[in-house]
């Protein structure tokens, strides 16, 4: 794997890190800026409306600056928006400051994903793209945790000024370590649109809002219910945090492999196992070992789901990839608020704290359902296309009606007569 995957996996790093650390600093933030609690989490909320507007938007606006330099560009974004939250005096200013440091988030993934197939040879792009993805997760182990401790001890500034400095350090290494690829003939907005026409993506996206919305749906309540159910202390729970990263990254290592070998099999899989691990989850959860091994259990085998539905897009959206890929991330953050929004109904409907992982179950198998229409779809148009490219509507095994082959004559054989 090339060095320059390294530069992509930092980036990616400083994406995950800012994207939830805000949610262990809460008090601290709400606190500084002179609101409640409930108040201040509407930043969560606000840098996921960054992402969802800003991934179609960005990739659209930079369809033809090459990778590189709008790689470069969304890093700026980022360390300019991180920055900004750092220095915003009051709510309504760090409220502006988290939409601005979303925005350049799914772009970030979308045109990194698309940078990173392109660095190896194709039968190893999955594997590509889910080593950069190993620095989101690692994100969750590393960053997260840390960035939490480095606000709670010294101010919930410095943790978006720590941000900053990451993201000043993935453009070093994006500037140094990633070449220059340039654009396609098809290159342009039009041809991104075109692309994001396609049946296949409209699918695939449905699919990870849908089916990974299981995955938020335990994932918005998962420090409730280890408190209230499993008995953990709030002091441990970090900790448990990091577990799920642990299992995120192993997923994410097993996924690149798989997705080269069988893509929607994996993809299948993911759901299926991601249904059955919150199942279970709904009666390990008041026992403390079989709760934290299914909490590992379900962060790898969500990873089994990112890497192929990543791939999916790139592929069916085939000359002008970026703005589905991007757009990606855009699915995964409406996922989050779904699953976040159907699991605090049922909580809120007195179903108890565990409830929200029978809603994830139900939530993964109806994005399995998704996907296994998209695969039917999918082999009827190989061989309507099949039927279609051959003439007069014959199989390729038929031999084609017309005239019979014509012998060349002399002239026409000899250099000459060409």
């Amino acid at each position: 794997m090339p060095l320059a995957l390294l530069a992509l996996a930092v980036v990616a790093f400083g994406i995950g890190t800012t994207e939830f650390v805000t949610m262990g600093l809460l008090p601290q933030i709400a606190d500084g800026v002179g609101v409640s609690v409930p108040h201040a989490g509407n930043l969560v909320s606000a840098y996921a409306l960054g992402v969802v507007v800003g991934a179609p938007l960005l990739t659209g606006l930079g369809a033809r600056i090459p990778h590189k330099r709008l790689l470069l560009l969304l890093s700026g974004l980022f360390i300019v928006g991180n920055t900004a939250s750092a220095l915003a005096p009051n709510f309504g200013l760090l409220f502006a400051a988290r939409v601005l440091a979303g925005l350049p988030h799914g772009a970030l993934f979308g045109v990194g994903a698309v940078v990173a197939s392109r660095l190896v040879a194709p039968e190893r792009a999955a594997r590509a793209v889910s080593t950069m993805f190993l620095g989101l997760t690692v994100a969750n182990i590393v960053g997260v945790p840390a960035g939490t401790a480095l606000g709670q001890q010294l101010g919930w500034r410095y943790a978006y000024f720590a941000v900053a400095v990451i993201g000043v350090t993935a453009c070093l290494a994006l500037a140094f370590l990633v070449p220059h690829q340039p654009r396609g003939p098809q290159s342009g907005i039009k041809h991104e649109l075109r692309a994001m026409g396609n049946r296949q993506v409209g699918i695939g996206l449905v699919t990870a809002v849908v089916g990974f919305g299981g995955f938020f749906a335990v994932y918005s309540y998962l420090v409730p219910m280890l408190t209230h159910l499993t008995g953990l202390s709030d002091s441990s729970t970090t900790l448990v945090l990091a577990l799920y990263g642990v299992g995120m990254t192993l997923g994410t290592l097993v996924a690149g492999p798989l997705t080269d070998r069988a893509l929607r099999p994996t993809l299948y899989a993911g759901l299926v196992l991601l249904a059955a691990s919150l199942v279970t989850f709904y009666f390990a959860v008041h026992s403390t070992v079989p709760a934290l091994v299914n909490i590992a259990f379900i962060g790898a085998v969500g990873s089994l789901i990112t890497t192929p539905v990543q791939m999916l897009l790139m592929a069916k959206a085939d000359k002008a990839p970026t703005m589905a890929a991007a757009s990606n991330h855009s699915a995964f953050n409406l996922a989050n608020a779904g699953g976040a929004w159907l699991g605090g109904l049922v909580i809120s409907a007195g179903w108890g704290w565990a409830s929200p992982t029978l809603v994830g179950a139900v939530l993964a198998l109806a994005g399995l359902g998704l996907a296994l229409t998209g695969g039917f779809l999918d082999r009827g148009g190989h061989r309507s296309e099949v039927v279609a490219s051959s003439p007069a509507g014959h199989t390729p095994t038929e031999p084609a009606p017309g005239p019979p082959p014509r012998t060349p004559t002399p002239t026409e054989e000899s250099p000459a007569g060409r």
